[in-house]
């Protein structure tokens, strides 16, 4: 089943799992806590002295007038919305071609770069300690159940259990549990991003396009000069790498940037990146078994690069704010939800996709459920999956308003 991890799985222990469900075998907001925490953003301004191109008539309007309407920005939202319902998707179906269509984890890591930037704003140290208050309980929560089964399934932990305290690297397990633990990589690439977000903000503010541009010559000096090293140690070095210039790119965003950035140059080299990062993908599926990004780092990295900076670019210009959003409040609502419940849905839904399977089975035994249901298909699974992550929203997602020392909601 896709993972969105990238430089092939990791070692596990213990006995060869009986396969639970049907998707091939990856980030990130959420940012994950992290993820939800974008969904409100404030104002974006320059920086003192930046000079902003005019754009189209109300491009420096639209944007603040959705914002007021709750603080939200709805743009970001679906965004990250979106994303999230591609993370499904592909853990469901494996379709290579769905990071193509659409690069979730680029997304929600400069998202959470945007909002990174205006935070620092504050106390660096102030600013982790809130990150990391946001992210770790429902880790936290979600991880007792996982380790505790890993455990009845003959799990032996080492020293490498303290992963499960504070991901700073990727936290272990077994082979029976590798379907909920494997995603875990976008909260360590995540957690690492937001220590080393005061350096590289003030890095990027020396020279913002120069350091923007550059932030992608860590995944070229990985994939022609230098290898990292096996283990975690070197597949946490190639997320870092592979998404980096999405962070930034965050950075830019805020910071206005890329608004004073001319259109033709940022069109052409972003569709250059995404024609590069396509074209190395396609010619070099030999080696990873198929043209998945998710396999292949430096075509995600190009990939990501020059889609997700479309995406923040027609923001910063045109100022696209989705406030019709606003007319439609179930719709709405909906898109409110996956951002409040952004870390619950990352993390609980591959344990709905595996409950699925059991679930389904158990519908066989029934003989108008038999007849009637398509029980054999995978959208059928998919659907179920959804309905299984509703019940993990309701049950579990009130420890994303804990660790944000809110009230505790069933639903935001």
């Amino acid at each position: 089943m896709g993972s969105h991890r990238r430089g092939g799985p990791l070692p596990v222990t213990g006995p060869a799992p009986t396969p639970v469900a049907t998707s091939p075998g990856t980030p990130p907001a959420a940012e994950p806590g992290v993820l939800s925490d974008t969904a409100r953003l404030p104002r974006v301004e320059p920086g003192p002295g930046l000079r902003h191109e005019p754009g189209p008539v109300g491009a420096t309007d639209a944007a603040p007038q959705a914002r007021r309407a709750g603080g939200r920005d709805r743009y970001f939202d679906t965004l990250r919305a979106v994303a999230l319902v591609r993370v499904v998707t592909y853990h469901t179906f494996g379709w290579a071609w769905a990071g193509m269509v659409l690069p979730s984890m680029g997304i929600m890591f400069a998202l959470a770069g945007t909002l990174m930037a205006k935070s620092l704003e504050r106390p660096a140290l102030t600013v982790i300690r809130s990150r990391i208050r946001r992210l770790l309980p429902p880790f936290w929560f979600w991880g007792f159940f996982v380790v505790v089964a890993m455990l009845i399934h003959g799990w032996m932990p080492d020293w490498r259990i303290v992963y499960w305290i504070v991901p700073l690297g990727d936290p272990p397990g077994n082979a029976w549990g590798e379907q909920a633990w494997e995603i875990l990589w976008y909260l360590r690439t995540y957690l690492w991003f937001v220590l080393l977000s005061p350096l590289l903000l003030r890095v990027f503010r020396l020279a913002p396009v120069a350091v923007l541009v550059l932030s992608l010559a860590p995944i070229v000096v990985f994939q022609f000069f230098w290898q990292p090293p096996d283990g975690r140690f070197g597949v946490g070095l190639l997320d870092l790498a592979t998404y980096l210039f999405c962070w930034i790119l965050g950075f830019a965003h805020r910071d206005g940037v890329l608004q004073r950035l001319k259109p033709f140059a940022v069109v052409v080299l972003s569709l250059a990146a995404i024609g590069y990062g396509g074209w190395y993908a396609f010619t070099h599926q030999a080696e990873s078994g198929s043209y998945d990004l998710d396999d292949i780092p430096y075509a995600q990295a190009f990939w990501s690069a020059g889609f997700v900076t479309l995406l923040m670019y027609a923001k910063a210009r045109f100022g696209i704010d989705f406030a019709w959003l606003a007319r439609f409040r179930r719709l709405d609502r909906i898109v409110r939800i996956f951002n409040a419940r952004a870390v619950t849905i990352y993390l609980w839904h591959e344990l709905a996709l595996i409950l699925a399977i059991p679930l389904i089975d158990q519908f066989w035994n029934v003989p108008a459920f038999e007849t009637y249901l398509p029980l054999e298909s995978q959208w059928f699974m998919f659907g179920v999956g959804w309905i299984l992550i509703g019940v993990f929203i309701l049950l579990c997602g009130w420890v994303e308003d804990v660790a944000a020392k809110a009230k505790p909601r069933l639903l935001p």
